[in-house]
């Protein structure tokens, strides 16, 4: 191989690495709007309930239509994959959207975004409960460290936060509900191929909520103003489709870690949006329990 040809190879290799970098980017500040969207959209007075079909019904398409010009990969799915497609699918799309949803109704973007952020410390505990992995001395730093940090941010009045105990209570349900999705997903995963799983499992959670919302809601309901199914739009496209498939394109280019520390800006991310855009505040305090709990599951997802 001569001087050009590895120079070549050496500058495709970096332009890929490059690209895969932005990609991850888009992904975290993608799910980082999700937030926002929703709170924009909360301002025309949609229930969560709603709001959630909407989105799962708008987005619901866009994954089937990239599915059909996808070449199906992976073994036939056996009818344990199936059946754990479900329930995995009812616990990390559906009632983890669901919680979350609700929680914004009353918790600040900024809040919300910082509790879901310590999914991995919930994984842990999940995995040393039913997977039996044990929890090591530097583990349980990283969740005490994670744990004060989430401490500091409550411990000011709830009205610094814009959040109340109920929807702070909904948004930790979320993440438990999320954190068993990533628990008991990968051996699913291994057989049946990521893309293939999260398609199917997007596809049981939003016939979980159109059932939910036909069970619940007239369909009338849906007569909104143009601004909430536009918002709604925005969040299954730019917060939903888009960053779920930028996230499994920059994995690919540039490795699962670098992708998880990028995604790791996530919070910082929707807070400041929040500021801007929804003139939330977070105390000093609360500043200081933010840096404290990102440093804990920084350390808790890295093992050096």
């Amino acid at each position: 191989m001569n001087d050009r040809t590895i120079a070549i190879t050496k500058d495709t290799h970096d332009a890929g690495f490059r690209f895969g970098v932005i990609l991850a980017l888009c992904a975290a500040t993608g799910f980082a709007s999700k937030a926002i969207f929703v709170k924009l959209a909360y301002r025309y007075h949609v229930d969560a309930i709603t709001l959630l079909t909407l989105r799962l019904a708008l987005a619901l398409p866009l994954f089937w239509l990239v599915k059909l010009t996808r070449r199906e990969d992976g073994p036939p799915m056996t009818r344990a994959d199936r059946w754990h497609l479900i329930g995995l699918g009812l616990a990390g799309y559906y009632l983890s959207s669901l919680f979350d949803f609700l929680g914004l109704v009353t918790v600040s973007a900024s809040l919300e975004r910082l509790i879901l952020f310590l999914y991995p410390t919930f994984t842990v505990l999940l995995s040393a409960v039913f997977a039996h992995h044990p929890i090591t001395r530097r583990v349980a730093g990283a969740l005490v460290i994670s744990y004060t940090g989430m401490l500091l941010v409550l411990w000011p009045e709830l009205s610094a936060a814009q959040g109340t105990w109920l929807g702070i209570g909904q948004v930790f349900l979320s993440t438990l509900c999320y954190a068993v999705f990533l628990t008991f997903s990968p051996r699913v995963i291994a057989r049946v191929g990521a893309m293939r799983f999260t398609e199917n499992a997007l596809t049981v959670s939003a016939a979980a909520m159109l059932t939910h919302f036909a069970l619940t809601r007239p369909l009338s309901a849906l007569v909104l103003p143009w601004p909430v199914w536009a918002y709604a739009a925005v969040i299954a496209l730019v917060a939903t489709v888009f960053p779920i498939y930028a996230l499994a394109a920059a994995m690919a280019r540039i490795g699962a870690p670098r992708t998880a520390i990028i995604g790791s800006m996530g919070p910082i991310l929707t807070i400041f949006l929040g500021v801007l855009i929804l003139n939330e505040h977070l105390t000093p305090l609360q500043w200081l329990g933010t840096v404290v709990v990102m440093a804990g599951v920084w350390r808790i997802s890295h093992k050096k």
